[in-house]
């Protein structure tokens, strides 16, 4: 605020001598600025309230009905345990071992995912970035296709651990690998994408070789984590989860006012003194590890990195300061809803999550492309 009254002062002082212009201005700008911060404060709130609300009711769906009052005993006695609030056993275990985990994870996922696709958007300027863009999702796929189908693992570990060890690793190996072959041409947007694309085709041809090879078992392991599933949802998985998102976010909106002026080009974030290869690489990095972090426990799922972050802008414009966050409720409750859809559409059969936001986001996509009226960064 303080930037654009020094403007306004220096623009109008040859018109205006006495500064009464500048004065009026001056309220007129705050007036407008105070607008544009409520109007965003209120989408935040508003998502918030939205995203409890669907939770609340996804806790009360699938194959055993529970009510809205059972799942808010269940919770309180946990939460408040002093307090008077009873539940049964099975419904504690239905809310507590099967649908709260699996919700959490959903709105963790989902937050993530878009928080990646935001800051990757607007690292490089480019709409249709996102972390399976760069080759991430490739690369993980192929980390927990060579655990399945080779036994292959990084360190001493048994079970599904080798496989989500396998995953992380090597999304994040694939998120280095572009940002090198970017660098070789000076880390600019166009070379990170096209890096990125030659390096997702590659280790997808790989992957579909080991799928080739594989027994029937091993393809069918292969084949279900790629469809991308939040069954295998645990508390330790959502803890290691979130401490990779608050952490990663936490750092990301230090960079808001950053990729702010990188959206209006390199040169002009370079005059207001980003240094825009820095904060470029920060943020490509941070969101690979979120990407990563997430993939390794749920298998791809698909485009809601890409779309949640164009419909939080389209809504709400393209302030970081603002965007990150509000895409991250975007994200979670597009996840969620898909989520909550797969479990109860054809009940008791449960279509993975990977597949639900794909067949929702890509129309929904299509039709906000085609009511856009403004510029992408605008």
């Amino acid at each position: 605020m303080a930037e654009f009254k020094s403007l306004l002062r220096k623009t109008a002082k040859l018109k205006d001598p006495g500064g009464y212009l500048v004065q009026a201005e001056e309220i007129k700008l705050e007036e407008f600025y105070s607008k544009f911060i409520v109007r965003k404060v209120a989408f935040i709130i508003a998502s918030v309230v939205g995203l409890v609300i669907l939770g609340l009711l996804a806790s009360t769906l699938g194959a055993a009905s529970v009510g809205v009052k059972d799942v808010a005993y269940s919770i309180a006695v946990r939460v408040f345990p002093f307090a008077e609030f009873h539940t049964t056993e099975v419904i504690d275990t239905i809310v507590w071992k099967l649908r709260l985990p699996r919700i959490v994870l959903a709105v963790l996922a989902g937050a993530g995912l878009s928080l990646a696709g935001a800051v990757m958007q607007g690292a490089m300027r480019n709409p249709l970035v996102s972390p399976f863009t760069i080759g991430v999702s490739a690369g993980a796929a192929f980390g927990a296709s060579i655990a399945i189908v080779l036994g292959f693992k990084l360190i001493g570990t048994t079970g599904t651990v080798i496989i989500i060890v396998n995953a992380f690793v090597f999304g994040l190996l694939t998120a280095f690998i572009v940002a090198s072959l970017a660098s070789k041409k000076g880390m600019r947007p166009e070379s990170l994408i096209l890096a990125g694309i030659a390096t997702n085709y590659f280790f997808s041809a790989a992957t579909s070789v080991l799928q080739y090879i594989a027994t029937e078992e091993e393809l069918s392991e292969v084949v279900h984590w790629t469809f991308g599933s939040l069954s295998k949802a645990t508390w330790e998985n959502i803890l290691i989860v979130t401490i990779i998102l608050l952490c990663c976010l936490t750092t990301l909106m230090k960079y808001s006012w950053d990729l702010n002026t990188m959206a209006h080009g390199d040169e002009v974030a370079i005059s207001l003194g980003t240094n825009v290869g820095r904060v470029r690489g920060i943020c490509l990095t941070l969101s690979s590890l979120i990407a990563a972090g997430i993939i390794a426990f749920t298998g791809i799922i698909g485009f809601v990195g890409l779309v949640a972050p164009h419909i939080t802008r389209m809504l709400i414009g393209a302030d970081h300061r603002f965007l990150l966050p509000s895409s991250c409720l975007m994200g979670a409750i597009l996840l969620l809803a898909a989520d909550t859809l797969g479990r109860t559409i054809i009940s008791p059969i449960i279509i993975p999550v990977g597949i639900i936001i794909s067949f929702v986001g890509v129309p929904l996509f299509i039709y906000l492309l085609l009511m856009r009226r403004r510029e992408y960064w605008s």
